[in-house]
């Protein structure tokens, strides 16, 4: 007899997606799996351990955000999980417990009948632990998103902790990657507001110029912030803030709505994305600044 039923399944979703909901920009996974198992009373069979560790709690619910995923209604990024406009639908729609989960069921099991490797007459609906070809598939599929989240948030915490000075040369570093001509960083001292100087060519000669402002702090760049450092920008400028901390909304909304100065806001999670994208082109002094390995794992299916 199953331990833990469809409706119980369908219980923790709709609770870790109303923690969820009242987060637009998303919750860190471990964040909201916390929150969650102090909203809950859990039974004796969820708050059992594994022999490797781990409460059954956590990978129950892990996997049946698998089905979420799929459905199209809950998204994941490097730990991030953040509710989609159908999500919120399907919520709001389905309040019933087992109804909502045997929806995302469904959708997941149409999902993996459209993939070209799918089994022919292989669907189900009914969830965790009772098709062994959709439990390993989920399985391989929450294996990778933890490691994943683990390895972004020994990154992030490696970026933060970094020297400030050393952040902004693995920025200048970055921009040489990517074919730009740093011409000038800032020393130690007072910048003025500027930290970097590139440009498109190597004799300068070309526009635009590229002024760059680094920050590595843990607060969001406000909107008073952005606009001193736009004031800094010509008319043939472009201008790069990047900040560890984000940027508030209304920073971003400034600079998505500028008319008169071109800017780019650039975050942790871009900036890590662009230094793994152009990571073949640093050198290997710049790459002891970041130092990334690729570790394969097995893709997920499901």
């Amino acid at each position: 007899m199953a331990e833990i039923t469809r409706r119980r399944t369908g219980e923790l979703l709709r609770e870790l997606f109303d923690i969820l909901l009242v987060a637009p920009e998303g919750v860190r996974a471990q964040a909201a799996l916390q929150v969650l198992a102090g909203r809950v009373t859990l039974t004796p069979y969820e708050a059992d351990s594994y022999d490797s560790g781990g409460r059954r709690f956590e990978k129950i619910v892990r996997f049946a955000t698998v089905d979420c995923v799929k459905a199209g209604w809950l998204l994941k990024d490097k730990g991030i999980w953040s509710i989609t406009e159908e999500g919120r639908k399907a919520f709001v729609a389905l309040p019933d417990p087992e109804a909502f989960y045997r929806r995302a069921c469904k959708l997941y099991a149409e999902w993996k009948a459209a993939q070209p490797d799918a089994e022919i007459g292989v669907v189900t609906t009914t969830g965790i632990g009772v098709d062994d070809t959709n439990t390993t598939s989920k399985a391989v599929s929450v294996t990778y998103e933890e490691a994943e989240e683990q390895a972004w948030a020994e990154i992030s915490a490696y970026l933060r902790a970094m020297n400030p000075y050393d952040f902004q040369d693995l920025v200048a570093d970055l921009l040489r990657a990517m074919s730009f001509h740093v011409t000038w960083v800032s020393p130690p001292g007072k910048d003025g507001g500027i930290d970097i100087l590139a440009w498109p060519d190597a004799l300068g000669t070309r526009p635009p110029r590229i002024k760059v402002q680094v920050k590595r702090q843990l607060q969001a760049v406000s909107v008073d912030g952005l606009r001193s450092f736009m004031a800094l920008l010509g008319d043939d400028d472009i201008g790069l803030f990047v900040c560890t901390g984000g940027f508030t909304k209304d920073a971003e909304t400034e600079a998505r709505t500028q008319e008169k100065r071109r800017i780019r806001l650039i975050g942790l999670e871009k900036l890590f994305d662009l230094w793994d994208e152009h990571y073949e082109k640093l050198t290997d002094q710049a790459r002891r600044r970041l130092p990334l390995r690729s570790i394969r794992f097995l893709a997920p299916g499901g």
